[in-house]
């Protein structure tokens, strides 16, 4: 069986060439040819036109989105209805707002096709290598796809979480976690870089990452890149990225939940354009190393 796969973005281009590597053949497509021509020599079958894709597949189509959020999922899933028919299976693997893979659900289960709704986390290591996989849509769906979630997973780091947006809900309130973690890691640092001791921030962090109450993989990536940066000095502290730190907010507020450490977070960030700081460095700089943004200009 092949493997639809439309979106051949950082993380996109990455659980590509993982599933390649386990065996799977795919059949891709991605806005621009160039991520396509480099893919093609990794035997995947290369698709330029991404109303071809469906007729490359045969029957009992999977297909999977990594394409941003909102129009761009609504534009390419435009383009496949013609050519979808009853029992193939859709997955949206983008940070999609959850109430938007609902009505996406329901469009599609009119034409009898299942649509998925799955969070990705790990960063681009993650996809590469074995991710974090938050799974959301019909039970009997997702018993059909469980194969290619289990090799694109990290061992035990996928599960079916419910019914259609319960996936990318989950992924939602991860990441207004994820805004708090680093937030709280960026302040401390900027205390330890306050202060009057010439501290050495590698040893600092390799000291967390080790047997630490608060070791982590962030911890470990920190680690690595205050041995690349000295001491991020000549990062830029502008820090991108807030919308689904913004959802989570929502929907936060909608469930009578204050989350302070997510809104402090949001605030620093916006204020990050204006006012930059070590902890924004520190923010900016692991945002580059596990997910490949871009390290913004202030």
């Amino acid at each position: 069986m092949k493997i639809g796969f439309i979106g051949l973005g950082k993380m996109g281009e990455n659980m590509v060439l993982n599933l390649a590597s386990k065996g799977h053949k795919l059949v891709v497509s991605n806005r621009s040819p160039e991520p396509i021509k480099k893919l093609s020599k990794k035997n995947v079958t290369a698709v330029y036109e991404l109303k071809d894709m469906c007729s490359k597949l045969g029957g009992n189509k999977i297909i999977f989105i990594m394409v941003p959020e909102g129009k761009p999922v609504d534009s390419v899933l435009s383009v496949l209805k013609s050519d979808l028919s009853k029992g193939d299976i859709v997955v949206d693997g983008g940070n999609s707002y959850y109430e938007d893979s609902i009505r996406r659900y329901g469009e599609l289960r009119k034409l009898g096709v299942s649509f998925m709704d799955l969070g990705v986390s790990g960063g681009l290591e993650g996809a590469r290598h074995g991710a974090s996989l938050m799974i959301g849509g019909d039970k009997s769906a997702f018993k059909k796809v469980e194969p290619i979630f289990r090799d694109l997973a990290e061992k035990d780091g996928y599960a079916y979480l419910g019914k259609s947006g319960a996936g990318h809900f989950v992924k939602i309130i991860h990441n207004g976690i994820e805004y708090g973690i680093l937030e709280a890691y960026a302040e401390g640092f900027e205390v330890l870089d306050k202060s009057n001791y010439d501290l050495d921030y590698e040893a600092v962090s390799r000291v967390w990452k080790n047997g630490s109450v608060i070791r982590s993989w962030l911890i470990e990536l920190a680690e690595k890149a205050f041995k690349k940066t000295d001491r991020l000095r000549k990062v830029p502290g502008v820090v991108g990225g807030g919308k689904t730190g913004m959802w989570a907010a929502k929907i936060a507020k909608k469930e009578g939940v204050e989350f302070v450490t997510l809104k402090h977070a949001l605030s620093r960030r916006r204020e990050s354009k204006k006012k930059q700081s070590f902890g924004t460095k520190f923010i900016a700089t692991m945002r580059n190393m596990f997910g490949g943004h871009m390290i913004e200009k202030g």
